[in-house]
């Protein structure tokens, strides 16, 4: 009796096991592309300037030509993470990392993007903290992908938490790769600052939005390069 209850108890320890590898194997699925989107929450984005980043991504995710560039990947899902950020203490997670495999599932990403508030009151511009923030969270992401990108959108310089380019250079040090969204309504050259100190990485590229009209626009046509592997489309 005695032994009979020694064994059933070894069985259940060993389902239990399986049952935990079997999930750390779903866990760590492997996806052909893991990005951070950030959106820029800081003091010169107002109110219908975080609308227009929040919406214009969202709608980027039904689009037809975007989920057909996920699904016909090599392994047909990408995992996508947002966070809203600002100053040097102003990181915040907004949408967690969500697998796209299907149609319904990039429907569902657009929803959770579209119906996020904001979570962070105006503050500095610091590119640098949310670079290492982005970083962090790509080398610990739960989904395996030899491609990972930081999808920073901005419309100003960097202005606190130290030197952008140190940031870019560790990050692409361990094999990320930064592409910028430089919006030019505030500074019309911003788009060569993002080319010489803060994108890098194999295939890296700066997309322009002229002005926050052309946000939607402008962050289709990032994702779809991005998605597609960097290629101009």
């Amino acid at each position: 009796m005695h032994l009979a209850l020694k064994i059933s108890s070894l069985s259940i320890v060993s389902f239990g096991i399986l049952l935990l590898s079997s999930y750390a194997v779903i866990a760590q699925q492997r996806v052909d592309l893991n990005i951070v989107l950030a959106i820029d929450c800081s003091y010169s984005v107002d109110h219908e300037e975080f609308d227009l980043q929040v919406h214009g991504t969202a709608k980027a995710f039904t689009d037809q030509q975007i989920i057909e560039a996920i699904t016909q990947g090599t392994h047909g899902k990408i995992a996508i993470t947002v966070v809203q950020w600002a100053g040097e203490a102003n990181q915040v997670v907004t949408v967690p990392w969500t697998v796209v495999a299907s149609k319904v599932d990039a429907y569902k990403l657009a929803i959770a993007i579209k119906s996020q508030p904001r979570r962070i009151s105006e503050g500095s511009t610091s590119m640098t903290a949310m670079l290492k923030k982005a970083g962090a969270m790509l080398l610990s992401a739960p989904n395996q992908s030899q491609r990972m990108v930081v999808d920073i959108a901005s419309d100003g310089e960097n202005n606190g938490g130290g030197r952008v380019r140190n940031a870019r250079d560790a990050i692409v040090a361990n094999g990320i790769t930064i592409n910028g969204l430089s919006i030019l309504n505030e500074v019309s050259y911003l788009n060569f600052y993002f080319e010489q100190r803060v994108i890098g990485g194999k295939g890296a590229f700066v997309q322009i939005a002229n002005t926050y009209a052309d946000f939607s626009k402008a962050i289709r046509q990032k994702l779809l390069r991005e998605i597609l592997g960097g290629g101009i489309i």
